[in-house]
Parts: C-alpha cells; sequence; structure tokens
C-alpha cells in the first residue's frame, strides 16, 4: 500500500528550513512510504511469547560508582567566554516569532 507523503514531506522540509529539488522530494517521499509500509508489516507480525528485549544480545551494564569530585572554579568556567553577564555566559537570543515558510498551512 503506497502512499504519497510528497506533502509531509513539504512540510518537514519547511520546518527544517530546506530548499528541495522535485526528485529530492519525490525519493524523500518515496523512502517515507517504504519506512512505513515496513513498520506496518512488522505491526501485522505475531508476537505472542516473545519477551520485549532492548537489545538482541544479553548486554550487562558497566557502571563505575558515583564520585564525587571538585569542579572548576566559576572563573576558570567563564575564562574564555566572548561575554558575560555576571557569573554567567552572555550568548544571542535564539527565539523568534516566525514560523517557516508553509508551516500551519
Amino acid at each position: 500500500m503506497s502512499v504519497d507523503f510528497s506533502k509531509e514531506v513539504d512540510y518537514v522540509a519547511a520546518l527544517a528550513r530546506l530548499t528541495l529539488e522535485p526528485e529530492e522530494k519525490k525519493r524523500m517521499a518515496g523512502q517515507l512510504s517504504d519506512i512505513l509500509d515496513t513498520a506496518r508489516r512488522i505491526r501485522e507480525l505475531d508476537t505472542e511469547g516473545v519477551e520485549p528485549t532492548s537489545h538482541v544480545i544479553n548486554l550487562q551494564p558497566v557502571l563505575r560508582d558515583d564520585e564525587t569530585r571538585p569542579s572548576l572554579t566559576l572563573n576558570r568556567v567563564l575564562q574564555n567566554a566572548p561575554r558575560r553577564q555576571r557569573d554567567f555566559f552572555r550568548v544571542p537570543s535564539i527565539t523568534a516569532n516566525r514560523q517557516p515558510e508553509g508551516a500551519g498551512e
């Protein structure tokens, strides 16, 4: 069951602010369709009696004990900061009230 995902590709490209050529859009729409078709087929598998796993082989986590250690001083942390405001890094604002073109249509 193949579905045309051109609108979804256009929407995601707009969110990511990507400009895609028509052949790229067509290829990505096809890949998205293939991925979702595979997910649908997997969902149809009979998994009755199959225990859930997070990995196909049994891995034991390698953990270490937490140990407190002295950290850097505030002046040492901020010594290479291009801009500083009191005890913090000063960075440009990244918020904007714009939506990407095509988003929300």
